[in-house]
């Protein structure tokens, strides 16, 4: 007699099942590595630091008015820069600037001896220009800190009236100092509410507050800082669009003043006439 064929008891939907794991597994590999590479790309994207040859004394040789400053942080690295001295009087007012990921501050010692009446500090993070170390957001908090003392100490510096600026990344640090020291005010160029932001809305897939060591978050701080500040932002910014400056300008706790300048973008806007022109009006308005 012939046997009747035996159908397989085995479900048909089991290989389907497994091909969407296999699927599954792909996809969260491939998005690990792809997370992995998003988190070192913009590691090394947020600090760029650019150094430079030679003596520190040497640039400051080619202008009259530039001191070459060295100033020794409390775990024994120096950090070198300028002090621009813009002023004749026995106590000078101070800006104490600080720049973008990528910027070498010798490139603004021309820029910022445009500010009458007001000496600028120009200090090097670390691992930039012929500072020593490393640059992470902890040294940076910590340094602007001995930054602002070492300069509060001198006999030439008028500590009731110090003004910090801060632009990009800077405005982050610039608004951690403002935070935890008696600045008279602040100035933030390009500012934004924290790197997180700036790269969610970038790349909304990246979990960036679980890959990001840097955080950067301003927002937090701005409720705290009383002092006047001016926003100065770009229409045409790109990097950190406006609104990210807007929602940091809504959250500040002292009086906000906050210009968008047309047609500028992220690197163009210290290039423009009114963006030093609105600098000297607002610091012409904390003179003492």
């Amino acid at each position: 007699m012939r046997k009747n064929n035996v159908l397989s008891d085995k479900p048909k939907g089991k290989p389907i099942i497994r091909l969407i794991k296999k699927l599954l597994i792909a996809i969260v590999l491939i998005y690990t590595v792809f997370c992995l590479g998003v988190h070192l790309f913009l590691e090394e994207l947020i600090l760029w630091p650019h150094k430079i040859s030679g003596d520190v004394t040497a640039i400051s040789k080619q202008a009259n008015n530039v001191e070459s400053v060295e100033i020794t942080t409390k775990d024994g690295n120096i950090l070198r820069g300028w002090l621009v001295k813009n002023s004749n009087t026995p106590k000078s007012n101070l800006l104490i600037y600080f720049g973008g990921n990528a910027e070498e501050l010798s490139y603004v010692i021309p820029k910022m001896s445009k500010l009458d009446e007001w000496s600028v500090a120009l200090i090097n993070y670390r691992g930039y220009g012929m500072s020593e170390g490393s640059a992470n957001e902890t040294t940076l908090f910590s340094d602007s800190l001995e930054i602002f003392d070492y300069f509060a100490s001198r006999s030439d510096i008028n500590k009731s009236n110090i003004v910090v600026m801060g632009r990009s990344i800077g405005t982050g640090v610039a608004a951690y100092l403002a935070q935890n020291r008696n600045a008279s005010a602040v100035i933030l160029t390009s500012p934004y509410d924290s790197i997180i932001s700036v790269v969610q809305d970038i790349c909304p897939i990246v979990p960036a507050d679980l890959l990001l060591k840097h955080k950067f978050d301003s927002l937090s701080r701005a409720p705290l800082i009383k002092q006047p500040v001016l926003i100065l932002v770009g229409t045409e910014d790109t990097l950190i669009p406006p609104w990210h400056s807007k929602k940091l300008k809504d959250a500040w706790g002292g009086k906000a003043y906050y210009e968008e300048l047309a047609s500028e973008n992220h690197n163009s806007i210290d290039d423009a006439d009114i963006y030093w022109s609105r600098i000297r009006d607002f610091l012409s308005q904390q003179i003492k």
